[in-house]
């Protein structure tokens, strides 16, 4: 990838600036037992279920869906979609603090790109006041489509007319940085903070 200075900075929202997490409600529901929790995830409540939602599938339809599939759990299932705003946790304060930073700085341009349903993503607009920091957010529930798919990425690119070879995507699934760099965008997939900071700043980024 030919080496141009980043002037373009998109970040994903959660697991990266918000913490989301269902263990919130459903290590109460499951009364600690991570097992079963585990298991309710892998068969019932699944992380590809869920994605389906965030490309525009509707929730109220996908929990009936999953009730007809599955009529012994529909208690349970209906609390996904039913307490999700308990599973919204608080900002990850510390990559809040860069992102000011980086919006601050006049040679950055900072956007976000995220897997979310349109239909939840207002209540993050109204608990978080940082994501109206950003000059735009591509919602994925509202594009009806979402990572790791091309189209998404390439939206993004050209919504906010930004070079692939100067943009950085931040993310903390593997899989969604993988589908930005098919596309030449400079990848950093999430773990910490300070991680993130020392992964910017050796793309010659300043912070």
């Amino acid at each position: 990838m030919e080496n141009k200075s980043i002037k373009n900075i998109i970040f994903d929202l959660g697991g990266v600036l918000i913490d989301w997490n269902p263990e919130y409600v459903y290590l109460d529901v499951f009364e600690g037992d991570r097992k079963k929790m585990k298991w309710f995830f892998d068969e019932i409540c699944t992380m590809d279920w869920n994605e389906n939602q965030d490309a525009g599938y509707a929730l109220a339809q996908a929990t009936e869906d999953r009730v007809k599939m599955f009529p012994e759990y529909e208690e349970w299932i209906r609390m996904y979609y039913g307490r999700w705003e308990e599973m919204l946790g608080e900002s990850i304060v510390d990559t809040v603090a860069l992102l000011k930073q980086l919006v601050a700085h006049p040679n950055y341009r900072v956007v976000a790109l995220t897997n979310w349903s349109a239909e939840t993503f207002p209540v993050a607009l109204k608990k978080f006041d940082f994501l109206h920091w950003f000059e735009g957010i591509i919602v994925s529930g509202t594009e009806k489509t979402r990572k790791p798919f091309a189209e998404i990425y390439q939206l993004t690119l050209d919504r906010f007319q930004l070079n692939p070879q100067e943009s950085v995507f931040i993310d903390d699934n593997a899989r969604n940085i993988d589908g930005a760099q098919a596309l030449g965008i400079h990848g950093i997939h999430f773990l910490s903070p300070e991680q993130l900071k020392s992964d910017l700043v050796k793309l010659g980024i300043d912070i």
